[in-house]
């Protein structure tokens, strides 16, 4: 994507300005991001959806009782009428299961895809929202049918309503008031608190990202390094021929400890570890993806092209291509090829007629697998 190009959907500015103005800072209300705007899924495709045990769904109502969750799957006649004002129906990851969800979430792709996480419709009925809160993520909240009206703080009281099953905001004071229609955008930082409430029936596309938490981050890193641990540290035994003989034996040795830090220093020095273990974390598929293996897939050869299956996620570093919670190390034009499949999520056959037998193959695999396809 061309950094320097003026978007529509980011207001006229450009990526590189909005990073730089708007990312993790504050605010931008966007007009017809998308002039002409239609829902990419109809109200009916959207509760199909979330009857399917594979989605993530949630059922949100707001009554004279208080607030009130389930979550999906949700049969048809377990849904009420939409007629029935004061609820929302949240389905997550719809860029999985529709083309034209995807398509829309690439558009987003100036952030790299290493935070780039998924894209969440909201449905209301008439008053339906989810309560003030606060996300600790950045959200792109784009209007898609209807008209919802946010209420948007910058506040530092995060207190929390108690007794209720979401994280609602108990003194939220709203500082700007906004009314999107079909098209419209906000974009949100993180820690920014809002209120979205439903002016009619309405749909609400929010695009979010990943923003692990520190020790979340250690934790995998390391259950992941522990796999290939030995190896790179080595099968050194511990020796203490200088040790004395001591008066309090339940005493860990010092040295024992120092033994066990090198150990750990032996294996964070491996400069492909940490970076493989990375890169398979950020492409590891959630835990409701799975992939069709087609019935036959061709070996890969010149004269084809091919496109990453949506589900799929790949990245890149300097020297490996991850994809879908795999590594392998590349280099070369081979190297060149995989990065930009991983990049442009296609390959058109001029990118393949260079490609070397390596290269074809690992592909081949990938086409049986059921994570890249012909095109």
């Amino acid at each position: 994507m061309d950094a320097d190009q003026p978007l529509s959907l980011l207001a006229g500015l450009t990526p590189r300005q909005f990073m730089k103005r708007h990312w993790q800072k504050k605010p931008l209300l966007v007009r017809q991001a998308i002039s002409g705007f239609k829902p990419l899924l109809d109200r009916a495709s959207l509760f199909d959806l979330a009857g399917n045990e594979g989605v993530e769904s949630r059922l949100i109502v707001h009554a004279a009782k208080g607030w009130t969750m389930r979550k999906g799957p949700f049969k048809r006649r377990a849904l009420p009428p939409a007629s029935q004002p004061n609820w929302t129906l949240l389905v997550q990851g719809v860029d999985l299961h529709h083309d034209g969800l995807h398509a829309m979430l690439q558009q987003f792709r100036f952030v790299p895809d290493a935070r780039l996480d998924d894209l969440m419709i909201s449905y209301a009925t008439d008053g339906g929202g989810v309560g003030p809160h606060v996300d600790s993520y950045d959200v792109f909240l784009f209007q898609a049918h209807g008209e919802r009206r946010w209420r948007i703080s910058k506040q530092q009281d995060l207190s929390l309503v108690e007794g209720v099953p979401l994280k609602i905001l108990a003194n939220f004071e709203p500082e700007q008031e906004l009314i999107l229609g079909p098209g419209d955008m906000l974009y949100l930082p993180p820690g920014y608190a809002h209120d979205g409430v439903a002016q009619g029936e309405c749909m609400t596309y929010s695009v979010g990202f990943r923003a692990p938490a520190r020790g979340e981050l250690a934790r995998e890193l390391l259950q992941r390094i522990a796999e290939d641990a030995e190896d790179a540290a080595g099968m050194v035994l511990y020796r203490d021929g200088a040790q004395q003989p001591v008066e309090s034996p339940a005493a860990v040795p010092a040295a024992l400890v120092d033994f066990a830090a090198q150990a750990l220093q032996a294996v964070l020095a491996d400069r492909d570890m940490l970076p493989r273990a990375m890169g398979e974390y950020l492409t590891e598929p959630k835990p409701n993806v799975w992939f069709d293996a087609p019935e036959s897939a061709p070996a890969v050869r010149g004269g084809q092209a091919l496109v990453l299956d949506r589900r799929t996620r790949m990245m890149h570093d300097a020297r490996h291509v991850f994809i879908n919670g795999e590594s392998y190390r590349a280099a070369g034009r081979d190297a060149t090829l995989m990065r930009r499949l991983a990049d442009t999520r296609r390959l058109d056959t001029r990118d393949l007629a260079g490609a070397s037998e390596d290269a074809r193959s690992l592909l081949s695999s990938w086409l049986e697998a059921g994570w890249l396809h012909g095109d």
